[in-house]
């Protein structure tokens, strides 16, 4: 049988899960949010890149071959002179994109998550954070975003770019982060690494008049029984699973952290500092070495002993099949977040 061009993005004999509880199978190639009854924005990423290069000349667009994957195939579309088309080389895209940026552009270098992560570290390194270069790389199908399985869930990319010195490290929560702090990273006169919804993606920071900063911390509500510290699309179930324990009388606050690295402690120091009230991190990411255990080591080393458990995925190669299913059985869906704490009061 002969192999499509994409052929190294889609495994073999991808595992189908049973349809979750009270709805329609939802396939495993879903890469974005099931948002149904939610407010939804096309491809906030490329929308927004596009946007800036209008008017600035030294935004460029590079892609490994996953345009249409990581939305930069809007960004194309209006600015074909402004996007290269690296084939499927994570290598040789991060070197091209370090390349431009010596030349004075500003590249914004598109994959998924696990390749950037896994197969181009050292070029990043390198090429790129070392010299501190302004290359912006943006990844799709962060954590468990994809049902693909271990090849595509990139559940370990958070705990391997922290660990790299001068990169900052976003996890944005939605589309009005992410449009957001696309803008803002243009700005940033280093290297980062930002993890991307793609698609329809949800709009939910907008109705709380929330404003992206970079690097830091920002309340989101406050309750005084738990602290949900969240980042990326787990912010969105921490606000959802705040909303479920208000009403049996658990208030809960929610501390949005989008900048991983470098890390907002003194905001998450004097938030979890409050006495009385269980901090929750909550993450889609693996357990090892993500937010969960930033904010570990900033509440220790400030002196700080809150009740404190992790929401997270387990540290764990994980299956393949239909993310709803995917997100009860791993913890992150907004029914077993809502279990998870109550079962800690």
């Amino acid at each position: 049988m002969s192999l499509g061009p994409n052929s190294r993005r889609t495994p073999k004999n991808v595992a189908r899960s049973a349809p979750p509880k009270g709805g329609a199978r939802t396939s495993a190639m879903i890469a974005s949010l099931d948002a149904e009854g939610r407010a939804t924005k096309p491809a906030p990423f490329g929308h927004a890149l596009a946007e800036l290069a209008q008017t600035r000349d030294d935004i460029v667009g590079l892609s490994a071959d996953l345009s249409k994957y990581t939305d930069l195939h809007v960004f194309a579309k209006a600015h074909p002179d402004k996007f290269y088309q690296m084939g499927m080389a994570e290598q040789v895209l991060i070197s091209a994109a370090a390349g431009l940026a010596k030349e004075g552009f500003t590249p914004f270098a598109t994959t998924y998550a696990v390749f950037a992560a896994r197969r181009a570290y050292d070029f990043i390194a390198m090429a790129i954070a070392e010299d501190n270069l302004p290359v912006k790389i943006c990844c799709a199908l962060p954590g468990l975003t994809t049902g693909y399985g271990p090849s595509h869930q990139s559940t370990e990319d958070i705990a391997i770019m922290r660990g790299m010195p001068g990169l900052t490290v976003l996890d944005p929560c939605d589309a009005t982060e992410i449009d957001q702090a696309t803008r803002a990273i243009a700005d940033h006169p280093g290297p980062v690494y930002m993890r991307l919804l793609r698609g329809q993606v949800p709009d939910v920071l907008g109705e709380y008049g929330y404003r992206f900063k970079l690097g830091k911390a920002q309340m989101i509500r406050d309750g005084g029984d738990v602290l949900f510290v969240s980042t990326g699309l787990m912010t969105m179930r921490a606000l959802d699973a705040a909303a479920r324990l208000q009403k049996d009388g658990v208030e809960a606050g929610v501390l949005h952290v989008p900048t991983i690295k470098p890390l907002d402690e003194d905001t998450i120091a004097e938030a979890c500092g409050k006495t009385g009230r269980l901090v929750v991190t909550a993450e889609n990411h693996s357990i090892n070495g993500g937010l969960g255990e930033a904010v570990a080591g900033t509440l220790m080393r400030r002196g700080l002993r809150p009740a404190f458990a992790q929401v997270a995925l387990p540290d764990e190669w994980l299956d393949a099949g239909a993310l709803p299913t995917l997100h009860d059985q791993y913890g992150l869906s907004v029914d077993a977040v809502v279990k998870r704490v109550k079962g800690l009061l």
